[in-house]
């Protein structure tokens, strides 16, 4: 086991540094950059103060601007019309892009080994700072999401297996396709609008987790406001993650069910209650319980990024999506390193934790 977990650790190198690799050279080939949108921005201010000119006659001051191609402009004149050549090359210095982008790469991969994540190019604060400042929120809604998935799906998949064929299991059927096939996202939009004063009531509040008025509470106020808060987020996530949990609790307790040693229980006259619970919970739940983690892996990575940016929550997903907009390349790529650290790292838990569950599972003799 110690071999297999080693080679498995060894693993996450080349796997990270591919991950890493493939994200780099994306970026580097989609259109628009930090420089191109801070040379935007500044054209759209020099924009609109020079149609205030124009409206009284005057005349723009980018109309003598030097023109693309008249070797006035090194490489900018895609975007800086108007703009100081110099002040391009000393936006492209200052977010490092007067460097080749393999020098660019190796810097940046040397500094996350010893997560030095650098400093965000538009908040200016280190990167691994706002990562710490946000992620009580996505691990408070990740852990809640969670909990809820499995005290509705465990339940749910058991009386399903328990009722299989019967009405009840066809109508919750229902329900379950329900889950499949809207996502948390789009269930979070339809409580919104129902809920949260998109076109009906608001019963409930849009934005953030707390208020001003937060540390002025009393602790009961504080839950009380919190889960009030929290409330939609977390049926969002719940709807788009319970269904395929419940089916996997079902199938695993389908086929634990229909093995000899149920039979074997039931002729020696046990009742279908203790067969059920002493015997078939036990072996059938493993599977179930040794999937936390990745469950925990799908729900914290995969569906809160969405659902954070639609109740404005401010968490690693928000923060994320916002840098993602503004070209900030240091909190993309350092919320991405971290994000697929600790993913791959909860994959091998996942893997050791099946091993402790259940010791017929060796991974070592899978290996040879």
């Amino acid at each position: 086991m110690l071999a297999y977990l080693a080679r498995r650790l060894l693993l996450v190198v080349p796997t990270l540094f591919g991950i890493m690799l493939a994200n780099f050279l994306i970026v580097q080939a989609a259109p628009g950059g930090p420089v191109d949108l801070m040379l935007a921005r500044l054209r759209g201010h020099a924009g609109a103060a020079t149609a205030r000119v124009a409206g009284t006659g005057g005349e723009t001051a980018g109309g003598r601007a030097a023109r693309p191609g008249s070797g006035a402009e090194e490489g900018a004149s895609r975007a800086s019309q108007g703009i100081d050549p110099d002040l391009v090359r000393q936006l492209e210095k200052q977010f490092g892009f007067d460097k080749p982008a393999w020098q660019r790469f190796v810097h940046m991969m040397r500094s996350y080994l010893v997560f030095d994540l650098g400093s965000s190019f538009y908040r200016d604060r280190p990167v691994l700072g706002l990562m710490l400042e946000k992620l009580p929120v996505s691990i408070t809604l990740g852990l809640w999401t969670t909990l809820l998935v499995y005290l509705v799906s465990i339940p749910l998949g058991i009386a399903k297996a328990v009722r299989d064929g019967t009405p009840f299991d066809v109508w919750t059927s229902a329900a379950v396709i329900v889950g499949y096939a809207i996502p948390g996202f789009l269930f979070a939009i339809l409580l919104v609008v129902l809920l949260a004063g998109g076109s009906f009531v608001q019963w409930f509040p849009l934005r953030g987790l707390t208020s001003d008025t937060w540390a002025l509470m009393s602790w009961p106020h504080r839950i009380a406001y919190y889960l009030w808060h929290i409330a939609l987020p977390v049926i969002a996530l719940v709807v788009g993650g319970f269904a395929s949990l419940a089916m996997l609790t079902k199938n695993s307790f389908l086929d634990e069910i229909n093995k000899q040693y149920v039979a074997t229980a039931r002729a020696k006259g046990l009742s279908r209650r203790r067969v059920l619970y002493g015997h078939v919970f036990r072996n059938a739940m493993l599977i179930v319980v040794a999937g936390f983690p990745s469950a925990f892996i799908g729900i914290f990575f995969a569906g809160e990024l969405l659902i954070e940016v639609i109740f404005s929550l401010n968490g690693l997903g928000l923060l994320g999506f916002e840098a993602a907009v503004n070209r900030d390349y240091p909190v993309m790529f350092g919320t991405l390193y971290v994000y697929t650290l600790i993913g791959l790292l909860l994959n091998i838990v996942t893997d050791l934790t099946y091993t402790i569950i259940d010791p017929r599972i060796d991974f070592e003799r899978r290996a040879t």
